[in-house]
């Protein structure tokens, strides 16, 4: 034994790494200057040999503990790189010492932390592979503050728990490492040993790659690397914040495309301004579509590395495409190396077990008013945006984070301070969420898909509100599939389903949504409606284009495999919106939208204008939602001048009748629905036609009176010709 080394080692605490049981290993295990050299300590469970190394000098290291701790006193002044060599079972090994090396968080990052205003914590937790002092290694944090001990365990350290115990930092609770050798690739859990409840092992929240479900462990990956060549979007998307812009979304899931390509060319081709994509974040269940989020930080590996999805969002900006991924903030699953009782409490999920539990889903609720988890929850927000360049984060299930009685009955729940339904912390917590993400990085969307009567959902946290940029309206796309499902005979009794939007339209900043989980595929969507295949057709294509005409954002997701002339109807309507600012530019105001037929419902026909501040880009909108057409129908229009069809549902080329209006029509001074002017056209059965308005100045009065004058002069003229050959041939009869 080396007396010199024993007498400056912490034997109690030793004993605590011996037992796994040590939170603070670097306090006993770093290399240490003293008056009698350079002190290197090292615990390998089961070895028979160990030496350091240092250059080309080996120091032999003696077994101070028969459980595998060795120690070594080595001669100079200051602490040099070094190496272990470890001889195990006739297997010989040779690495660096963990605890030589400093940690990456500092005491500034840690007081943000449990401040819950750490937005970069992605960039320190987790596993982030980096070189320290020149060696490659791999530097690992987790959030465990109630944990006796948390080790870093893989198949570099042969998943043993007593080899890499990490080090607690005092203030947050966090345990790190850097781990020196471990790479990219590697896959790693967390050992937690709970006070009086033994070990358990996590998968890591903070991992940036995970194993392919239904195995859960973590996998070391650098995402900060990939170059990036969509800097001309990055610049531009800051426009999105004004909610000025077109925005037509194409909702999908991965699963549905064979390859990227596929999917950025389907897109691009059909003229959409986003894709929204089903959770990417992996998930475990596959039933669940990913909305059952196991990992946040973590791109499925269903459809390959981080680098992969990179790739996928750079080849969509590039084509002019922003991003949107669904993202799951109020609710994690129940699985044994996932977030529940992390480290032996609730400390993602609500203490209380009776309110901790979603009341249909049966996962756990998020603890809002903790700000780790909150930090937790708007950092991932924050990571998506800043390292995968998304464009924007539709919120599911809304509901359940902001209201306390949400799926419970009388009984099942406890009231705020107020003796009221709403959850104080959630509100706080989306607040936070929302003004963070667009101060940081301004245009991207941040959608709630809330179901209740949340008021003022997205106006400004300025303004004590939550602050969303849009909601997904609900409440339009119920009523118009009732309306649709109604066989047309019979539309006429339910004609306020279609209009009553109308009278809530501003009250929030509205997507309209006939997407996946509201209709179905395309094959479902026809299920929903009534009549022949034929117009079936017919109706889906008026749905489409009826939602591209009123106020409120789009999103919708016909197949991929659609029909030829679905698609061109798709694209046309994408070009409409996109190309009239009429369709877009004050959706946000009672002035953009203007009734002409409100009350046709024995017809089954609405007429309005989509309108900017200038007259010429006017749109007039006709909607025959009857199963016959009306030929010569008249309605009123807003001015005098010239009208022109840019768009039918019943063209050909899309698979209609051909009930068209292919020659421009000029406005007659006949009054129709209380308008001056009108036109008449042919109206398709289940179709729509939009035109262009052009106007033209009205005649003046006083032309009217001049000509009016001229003609009686010709009138008074012409009587008093008359008069005279009268008189003439009345006197050559006297004569």
């Amino acid at each position: 034994m080396n007396e010199k080394a024993y007498s400056y080692m912490d034997w109690p605490r030793i004993e605590a790494i011996v037992y796994a049981e040590e939170a603070s290993p670097k306090d006993v295990m770093s290399p240490r200057l003293t008056p009698d050299g350079i002190l290197i300590q090292g615990f390998f469970p089961g070895a028979e040999e160990a030496a350091v190394l240092v250059g080309n000098k080996e120091y032999p290291m003696e077994q101070e503990d028969e459980a595998g701790y060795f120690a070594a006193m080595i001669p100079g002044r200051k602490i040099p790189a070094y190496q272990f060599r470890v001889k195990t079972g006739g297997k010989t090994e040779v690495f660096y010492d963990a605890y030589a090396f400093p940690g990456m968080l500092t005491e500034e990052d840690e007081k943000a932390f449990v401040a819950g205003v750490y937005y970069n914590a992605y960039e320190k937790l987790g596993a982030h592979p980096v070189i320290k002092d020149g060696i490659e290694g791999t530097s690992f944090a987790v959030w465990a503050p109630n944990a006796v001990r948390v080790s870093v365990v893989g198949d570099f350290n042969h998943w043993d728990g007593r080899r890499l115990p990490m080090h607690r930092m005092p203030m947050s609770g966090i345990f790190e490492l850097f781990v020196p050798g471990v790479q990219p690739g590697d896959i790693y859990k967390y050992e937690i040993l709970v006070k009086g409840k033994g070990t358990h092992l996590k998968a890591d929240p903070y991992a940036n790659r995970a194993e392919l479900p239904r195995a859960c462990g973590s996998v070391v990956a650098k995402v900060d690397d990939f170059v990036w060549n969509d800097q001309a979007w990055m610049a531009d998307r800051k426009k999105y914040a004004d909610r000025d812009q077109p925005v037509s979304i194409y909702e999908t899931s991965l699963t549905k495309w064979k390859t990227a390509g596929e999917l950025v060319d389907f897109v691009s081709d059909l003229g959409y301004t986003h894709v929204e994509l089903h959770p990417v974040m992996e998930y475990m269940e596959d039933q669940t579509d990913g909305y059952s989020t196991s990992s946040y930080f973590a791109p499925t590996s269903r459809f390959g590395t981080p680098e992969d999805f990179q790739k996928l969002v750079d080849a969509l900006h590039q084509k002019g495409i922003g991003v949107i991924l669904d993202w799951t903030p109020a609710q994690f699953p129940r699985y044994e190396g996932g977030l529940e009782n992390f480290d032996g409490t609730p400390l993602y999920e609500l203490k209380d077990p009776a309110a901790a539990v979603h009341p249909i889903w049966g996962t756990l609720l998020y603890n809002y008013e903790s700000p780790m988890v909150k930090d937790f929850l708007i950092s991932n927000a924050c990571f998506w945006m800043e390292v995968y360049h998304v464009d924007g984060l539709r919120l599911d299930d809304v509901d359940a984070m902001l209201y306390l009685d949400f799926g419970r009955k009388a009984g099942e729940w406890q009231p705020n301070m107020y003796g009221s339904n709403e959850n104080l912390a959630a509100i706080e917590f989306l607040k936070h969420l929302n003004s963070i993400t667009r101060k940081r990085n301004p245009g991207v969307l941040l959608i709630a898909q809330e179901d209740g009567l949340w008021p003022e959902l997205t106006d400004s946290v300025e303004n004590d509100h939550l602050g969303f940029d849009y909601k997904w309206s609900g409440g339009w796309t119920r009523d118009f599939l009732y309306y649709l499902a109604v066989p047309p005979v019979g539309r006429k009794n339910c004609h306020d389903q279609l209009t009553l939007s109308s009278v809530y339209a501003y009250s929030e900043h509205y997507i309209l949504t006939l997407g996946l989980r509201d209709v179905g595929d395309l094959e479902e969507f026809k299920n929903r409606l009534p009549g022949s295949d034929q117009e079936k057709e017919a109706q889906v294509r008026e749905a489409y284009a009826y939602m591209m005409l009123h106020p409120g954002c789009k999103m919708n997701a016909p197949d991929p495999d659609m029909s030829s002339a679905l698609q061109a109807c798709v694209r046309d309507l994408n070009q409409v919106y996109t190309q009239h600012p009429a369709l877009y530019r004050m959706d946000n105001d009672y002035d953009g939208f203007e009734w002409i037929q409100l009350m046709k419902y024995d017809e089954n026909v609405i007429t309005f204008i989509r309108k900017t501040d200038k007259p010429e880009e006017t749109l007039l909108a006709v909607c025959n939602f009857a199963g016959i057409p009306y030929k010569d129908y008249q309605t009123g229009v807003p001015f005098a001048g010239k009208y022109k069809e840019i768009f039918n549902s019943d063209d050909k080329k899309y698979g209609g009748e051909g009930k068209t209006n292919p020659r421009m029509k000029r406005a007659k001074k006949e009054e129709c629905d209380e308008r001056d002017y009108s036109i008449k056209l042919t109206l398709p059965a289940l179709g729509v036609v939009i035109m262009t308005c052009t106007p033209e100045e009205e005649k003046k009065p006083v032309k009217a009176k001049k000509a009016a004058v001229k003609k009686t002069a010709v009138k008074k003229t012409a009587t008093k010709t008359t008069a005279a050959k009268k008189t003439t041939a009345i006197k050559k009869k006297l004569s």
